[in-house]
């Protein structure tokens, strides 16, 4: 850097003018000491550099190996090093690197390397060499060694009984005798895989090291060698201080300035690991202030107003820092105390005191006593006191209040310690009347009936008894009442009766209640009555017609059910709607099946008045009462009227009619016949049925109908009467149709005598009678077999094959001529020999027996010779009807053939 000529008086001269720091003259008058006592050591001359001689100091608790040397002089710029480490009596090398030393004040280097293996368990060797000019290198310096520890009888474990830091990897060795093999090493109970370092030594590796749960925060390390030695060694572990948050200064009184911050992590009370706190106030001369691990407190400098403060956590796993610039002017906070408390029953009287005469300056000042609530005054009282009074809060109420305040109404203090206070109880009356009238009397008695209610649950409040107040016609008395009853029995004239009930208490509160009895002469409005038809399951909703008189408001009365099984209703119930016309009343008050009945009253300046009935159910059952058949039953022969009593009042749904069912008694053998008749009005107790049958027997059955179907049937069997009307106009009907005739036809019994003998008699010159007829077509028949088919006139004859299976039937077949008759031979065509047909008998055929041997050419004649001619005009109108024989008919005996003639008009 400069020259060793004559010109070091100079250059002397002029360090000492421009160096004022004696240490730094020293320092330099020790370095231009070298420099020309020593003027061939570590320069770059023609016969190269020497190289360093390092030094080496070693810190087990860091395991770092500190190396220094000298400076060399003789370079103008950065000085560049190449640093060796190695380990074990080989002079194993583990580490190598360059390191760039920019020139400084200071006459020696230093670099720190950090090992992850303890020092303890081998040998470490450092060693170096310079470049000049950063290009030619020095020779290496000697090894210089940091020796390790060598075991005599017993195995020896490294790191032991040091602090470990939370999260980090560790080495752990262990360093056996000569001679003597590591056969295995454990980690709190847990086995790793060694590692050979040399010299017989073992090692191993754990990484992200844990704090354990247990109160001692240690780890246990164990070590076996090959002659079954077990060695222990203990190691404790903490986490590094962390970096204060938060930090931040007040002053209470401008005398004395308060620092806190917040420390972060908690450390265990059995920690080894203890951390130190100390504040630098820089912009001051005081010294450094140990502190308290989240605060401390120093003086403040009179008439200074800025402040720079330097706070450091330290411990022996390193340490952190944090700043903090401040005004002690906006750092103003003040410090309060509680003076008294006053507490009634919707409100408080609080009083404070502020220290440190901090009231000159007014104050505002924040109170919260209700939850959310928060409220702000000013203070500037002379002696520091401050008072407030709050109100809106509710009675026999337990309160936290805190207050704080502020100069600048910037940056407040803190709270103060809650103070607890509980208001005082109130009770208030739900006051009720009953009016019962004598007969034959002006006299009422009324029945007062209350409800008491106690605000808030803080304390229990005990009432000592009752004051019940009235008036009527310028009277007034005065009744104290036992609090086992809530209602009492007071007798009134006609007149109107002012009424007032208060509760009396050892504490708190009462406000008295008041109610008006209108006098028995007034006039009363017109009553409403209705049928709640829609209710929920969730309860009554109850609306009303609202009323010019009414002035304060409305009551809705009802009767409770006194048991669960029974809907008797043995309770008065009642709620106050002060405003509208509608409330609503939840079901669980209500029970299924019972019928409520709600008075809605009007209250009036002359006293509660009775508006509405609204009637309803808040679940209507099916379950409802069979009606009672009334007997005898009233009956004809066609209908039937039936009469049954029943109450609608008592029932668990409304009645909304009765279904009358009808049905025929089935043991007659007859097809049953039913049907139902509805009856829509509730109040019609009778119905007649009509469109029956005489004289038989029907099931009647009788049930009430309601919004949830029919109910139990009452049934009754009854009988129809006999109709003797309709036997006797079936007697005497056909009697008088007869006579009628007779007498309507005796003037014509000539005529009709002539014309019934023209119908019925025989034609003229037959005299037939029965024995007389059967010889005469015995006879006919032997005539017939005697004689040939050609000779057989007016007569169709058949020939038949009869064989032993006849399913085919005689044809039909129209005569050509219908005034004469055709007698074919046979089947086929042959003129038919005609004559003509007899007049006057007119039978629509003649039938021919005949014998039918078995399997043998049968013969058949039919004569139609007592056929009237047929008219040449209808001719086409008539056909021929020939009869079938079936075979199992004419097979077994004599067969007949019957012939006519049908007109087809």
């Amino acid at each position: 850097m400069f020259a060793v000529s004559g010109q070091s008086p100079t250059l002397f001269i002029f360090l000492v003018k421009r160096m004022r720091n004696t240490k730094l003259i020293c320092t330099h008058l020790l370095g231009l000491y070298l420099m020309f006592s020593h003027p061939q050591t570590e320069g770059c001359g023609d016969f190269g550099s020497l190289p360093p001689k390092p030094n080496i100091r070693h810190f087990s608790d860091k395991q770092s190996l500190v190396v220094s040397w000298p400076r060399n002089w003789a370079a103008s710029e950065s000085n560049v090093y190449e640093i060796q480490i190695s380990r074990t009596e080989n002079h194993t090398i583990i580490y190598n690197k360059n390191v760039s030393m920019s020139p400084s004040d200071s006459v020696w280097y230093t670099w720190t390397w950090l090992s992850d293996l303890p020092l303890e368990c081998v040998d470490h060797s450092v060693r170096m060499r310079s470049f000049c000019h950063q290009t030619a290198p020095s020779p290496w310096s000697d090894w210089i060694t940091n020796h390790g520890t060598k075991a005599m009888d017993t195995s020896n474990i490294f790191p032991s009984q040091q602090l470990l830091k939370e999260g980090s990897t560790a080495m752990f060795c262990c360093v056996p005798p000569v001679g003597v093999n590591i056969t295995g090493i454990t980690f709190q109970q847990n086995v790793y895989p060694l590692l050979n370092i040399g010299d017989g030594v073992k090692a191993i590796l754990v990484t992200n090291l844990t704090i354990p749960t247990i109160l001692i925060k240690k780890l246990l390390l164990t070590c076996t060698d090959s002659t079954r030695k077990t060695i222990y060694a203990m190691n404790f572990i903490s986490f590094p201080p962390q970096k204060p948050r938060n930090l931040n200064c007040t002053t209470s009184d401008m005398t004395n300035i308060t620092c806190r911050w917040d420390p972060g992590r908690k450390q265990d009370q059995h920690d080894r690991n203890h951390q130190t706190h100390t504040l630098y106030v820089e912009n001051t001369d005081q010294a450094p202030i140990r502190c308290k691990p989240s605060s401390c407190t120093f003086r403040a400098v009179p008439q200074q107003q800025e402040y720079k403060i330097r706070l450091e956590v330290k411990d022996q796993l390193g340490e952190e820092m944090a700043t903090y610039s401040f005004n002690i002017s906006d750092r103003v906070s003040p410090v309060l105390e509680w003076d008294r408390v006053i507490p009634g029953v919707k409100d408080v009287n609080l009083s404070w005191i502020v220290q440190g005469n901090l009231t000159q300056n007014k104050l505002l000042c924040q109170i919260s006593a209700a939850p959310e609530t928060i409220r702000e005054l000013t203070c500037s009282s002379e002696n520091g006191l401050c008072k407030v009074h709050l109100e809106g809060l509710h009675p026999n109420t337990g309160y936290s209040a805190e207050v704080r305040c502020s100069v600048n109404e910037r940056f407040w203090g803190r709270w103060t310690k809650p103070v607890s206070f509980t208001t005082y109880p109130l009770v208030t009356l739900d006051l009720w009347r009953r009016i019962q009238y004598i007969p034959d009397s002006d006299n009422r008695h009324v029945i007062l009936l209350w409800k008491f209610h106690v605000f808030g649950r803080a304390t229990t409040v005990k009432i000592q008894s009752y004051a019940i107040k009235w008036s009527q016609e310028g009277q007034s008395l005065t009744e104290l009442n036992d609090t086992r009853h809530t209602q009492v029995d007071i007798p009134i004239g006609p007149k109107k009766c002012d009424f007032t009930v208060q509760a009396v208490l050892n504490m708190g509160s009462s406000i008295p209640a008041h109610i008006t009895i209108p006098s028995k002469d007034d006039s009363e409005i017109p009553t409403l009555k209705k049928r709640l038809s829609r209710t929920s399951a969730d309860g009554f909703h109850l609306w009303w017609n609202e009323q010019t008189s009414v002035t304060c408001g409305y009551t809705v009365e009802w009767w409770k059910p006194g048991s669960k099984a029974s809907c008797a209703q043995q309770r008065v119930q009642w709620v106050k709607v002060p405003e509208g016309n509608n409330t609503f009343l939840p079901a669980k008050n209500f029970k299924s099946g019972c019928r409520y009945s709600f008075n809605i009253y009007g209250c009036t300046e002359h006293g509660d008045k009775l508006l509405e009935i609204q009637s309803g159910y808040i679940q209507e059952l099916r379950s409802v009462q069979s009606p009672s058949l009334i007997e005898p039953v009233k009956s004809t022969y066609a209908s039937v009227t039936l009469e049954w009593n029943y109450n609608e009042e008592n029932q668990p749904a409304f009645i909304t009619g009765y279904l009358v069912s009808v049905q025929s008694d089935t043991r007659q053998g007859q097809d049953a016949i039913s049907f139902n008749v509805s009856v829509d009005d509730p109040q019609q107790k009778s119905v007649t049925i009509k469109g029956l049958q005489q004289h038989q027997e029907y099931v009647c059955s009788v049930s009430a109908l309601t919004k949830v179907g029919p109910g139990s049937p009452a049934t009754i069997t009854i009988r129809t009467k006999i109709n003797y009307f309709s036997h006797l106009a079936k007697i005497l009907i056909p009697i008088l149709l007869l006579l009628g005739c007779t007498i309507l036809l005796w003037p014509q019994r000539k005529m009709l005598k002539k014309v019934l003998k023209e119908i019925f008699a025989y034609p003229a010159g037959m005299n037939i009678t029965a024995p007389e007829f059967e010889s005469f077509l015995y006879e006919t028949d032997q005539k017939l077999q005697s004689q040939k088919e050609e000779e057989c006139i007016s007569c169709d004859i058949e020939v038949l094959n009869i064989k032993p299976l006849w399913h085919e039937s005689t044809t039909l077949s129209y005569p050509e001529h219908t005034n004469t008759m055709c007698s074919p031979a046979s089947q086929s065509s042959l003129l038919p020999s005609c004559d003509p047909l007899q007049t006057g008998y007119r039978p629509q055929s003649a039938v021919l027996l005949c014998e039918i041997p078995t399997h043998q050419q049968i013969m058949c004649v039919t004569n139609k010779s007592y056929l009237s001619p047929i008219p040449e005009s209808l001719e086409a109108e008539f056909s021929e009807i020939r009869s079938s024989l079936e075979a199992s008919v004419c097979l077994q005996g004599s067969c007949a053939a019957v012939y006519g003639y049908i007109s087809n008009t």
